[in-house]
């Protein structure tokens, strides 16, 4: 069962580079040299992305071997198949990472213990329900990462396949 998805280098440190692609080369088994272009919403850094093809579980490879770096901004998303549902990952030097489930258009499925969960603690804590469903749904990490997805529109993506 294979899916493909997209890895989205957001921002890292010039010194950084090389190893992240050591560690996508390891998830993925081929070589991988990406194409690190500057980004602007974070001068002194480089972002880069690209496509790839794998097993369903490959994302959270993925965000796992990248997930140590504290300087490194980054998302991984993988399309469901018919095996799996889809994921997000989310990953931000404040925040940590974050991890959703997607279905077919791309939604965040949240399921029915975290929901329940998130109602006790709104009425626990007093943190509101609002607040509790955003961040089930990723909001701070999307709100952290729209202006370095922005800086990116146009770099070029490059198409990669895990050898199974």
């Amino acid at each position: 069962m294979t899916t493909r998805g997209v890895l989205y280098v957001h921002s890292a440190p010039r010194a950084l580079c090389p190893h992240v692609e050591w560690a996508v080369a390891g998830v993925l088994g081929v070589r991988v040299q990406l194409d690190w272009v500057r980004q602007p919403a974070a001068p002194g850094t480089l972002r880069a992305e690209f496509s790839w093809r794998g097993e369903a579980g490959t994302a959270a490879r993925l965000a796992s071997a990248l997930r140590g770096w504290h300087l490194l901004r980054f998302e991984v998303t993988a399309e469901p198949c018919a095996q799996a549902e889809g994921e997000r990952y989310s990953a931000t030097p404040e925040l940590g990472i974050f991890h959703a489930v997607t279905g077919m258009h791309g939604d965040i499925l949240i399921p029915e213990d975290r929901l329940r969960a998130a109602l006790e603690r709104s009425a626990r804590d007093g943190t509101g329900l609002a607040a509790e469903i955003e961040k089930l749904l990723g909001k701070p990490w999307d709100d952290e990462l729209e202006p370095f997805r922005y800086a990116g529109e146009g770099a070029p993506v490059r198409w990669l396949h895990q050898v199974v």
